[in-house]
């Protein structure tokens, strides 16, 4: 099934794993086959990653768009999941953790990038970081 992305003006996203940018109108492209896919607003920058949940998002968010890459971010993300999972007592949100790393381990980073965006919502709420509502990762600027 295809993919049919609508870009804005000047809008980056990653492309297995190469970052391509729309030109200055408003544009569509059309993926006739699987692809690592990411757009500009679910991309996390390293300097970025300041929380526990988004330091989980981080090497999940690289396998995914460096899938050849794998081995070299697993670790790192298996720590952090630990980590993440020693101070949860919310059973849903521990079970969300089993979720994305069952995912992590079959290697569907995807679903596990939409797991880890319910962490960061989770952990915002938590913290009063967003008002809630305001989807995941998403900054009201």
């Amino acid at each position: 099934m295809p993919l049919k992305l609508s870009l804005k003006p000047g809008e980056k996203f990653v492309l297995n794993g190469a970052v391509v940018q729309n030109g200055d109108r408003r544009g569509v492209l059309i993926l006739q086959n699987k692809a690592s896919v990411l757009r500009e607003k679910d991309i996390l920058q390293p300097e970025d990653a300041k929380s526990p949940a988004r330091r989980i998002y981080l090497p999940v968010m690289m396998m995914y768009i460096e899938p050849a890459e794998a081995t070299k971010f697993y670790d790192e993300f298996v720590q952090r999941m630990g980590e993440f999972m020693g101070v949860i007592r919310n059973p849903q949100v521990l079970a969300e953790c089993v979720t994305v790393s069952r995912c992590c381990m079959q290697r569907d980073y995807y679903k596990a990038l939409l797991g880890c965006r319910k962490l960061i919502e989770y952990e915002d709420l938590r913290m009063g970081n967003v008002p809630e509502g305001v989807p995941a990762g998403r900054d009201e600027r």
